[in-house]
């Protein structure tokens, strides 16, 4: 089959060689032309413009957007829609939010197209495991595009998920999840560090939880990784930032009535992480001081 691609960022990138590894014929594009000439020497026919892209491509088309969220999906989708036939298909892979993936879905129908909302997860790992496909959208149209995603995702690593939203709400569930399992994590580890009577290897510890016990994992396997790197991740700022998705879980929980205490308390601490100093920390022992008399760090 073949397939345009816009946004080739980290896995926009690895999601073309993906697809060009298996034998798929890929048009890819994006802003900067350095990533579609790096793809070009791998085997991609390079576009330099959406004008080009959609006219390299043969009806119905099929164009996947690998883009940030909100307003550069949508100014993607405008600037394309002009350029797209009826029955051709565009593809959101990225984060986006599920109910701008509903309205989007309904949009292009009107105007005899087809979208399918991909919740994409496997990260820069993708290109060498597999990329986890949640799809969303018109089942024909997932049927009609399975042999790109038979490509991309690993043995059972993808499946149609439901109408237009269900892919980017499966996938920011997903992404909820994630934050509590990386907090518990962090958390845990940050207690091993911190007992000092036996001076754990962390490495050792993430490779022997790796082997048959019940949080082995992934994620696990990176936090390996990483502490073989540098055990007390000295060059590393405890900053974190959240992409949405979190957010977005924690309103949906709220939205329908469901307590999420770990995966709101893993996205505050994302907020925690980024002041230089808490002013509602500051408070606290200021009144710790006033009413006990409990002594208060000066600068």
């Amino acid at each position: 089959m073949e397939l345009g691609i816009i946004g080739l960022g980290r896995m926009g990138a690895n999601i073309a060689r993906r697809l060009l590894r298996a034998g798929h014929r890929v048009v890819a594009y994006n802003r900067s032309p350095g990533p579609v000439r790096e793809l070009e020497r791998e085997g991609a026919i390079g576009a330099y413009s959406l004008e080009e892209l959609t006219q390299r491509l043969s009806p119905p088309r099929a164009v996947w957007l690998m883009v940030p969220a909100g307003d550069t999906v949508t100014q993607h989708i405008e600037a394309l829609t002009p350029l797209l036939s009826p029955d051709d298909t565009v593809v959101d892979g990225g984060n986006s939010n599920y109910k701008d993936s509903m309205r989007r879905a309904q949009e292009l129908q009107a105007r005899g197209l087809h979208f399918l909302d991909v919740g994409t997860s496997g990260g820069i790992w993708g290109l060498e495991f597999g990329f986890c496909l949640m799809i969303g959208g018109e089942r024909a149209i997932f049927e009609r595009l399975e042999p790109i995603f038979k490509a991309l995702a690993p043995a059972d690593g993808y499946a149609y998920v439901g109408p237009s939203g269900a892919g980017h709400f499966a996938k920011m569930i997903h992404n909820g999840i994630e934050y509590g399992l990386m907090e518990a994590y962090a958390e845990g580890f940050e207690i091993l560090r911190a007992q000092k009577d036996f001076r754990f290897d962390l490495r050792q510890i993430a490779h022997l939880w790796n082997r048959g016990s019940v949080i082995r994992s992934w994620l696990l396997e990176l936090t390996e990784r990483i502490f073989a790197q540098d055990a007390d991740l000295a060059d590393i700022r405890g900053y974190v930032e959240d992409s949405g998705e979190g957010r977005w879980t924690v309103l949906q929980a709220i939205e329908n009535d469901i307590p999420a205490p770990i995966i709101t308390l893993s996205l505050l601490q994302r907020f925690r992480s980024r002041q230089e100093e808490s002013f509602s920390a500051k408070l606290i022992a200021a009144l710790r001081n006033e009413f006990g008399g409990h002594v208060v760090r000066r600068k």
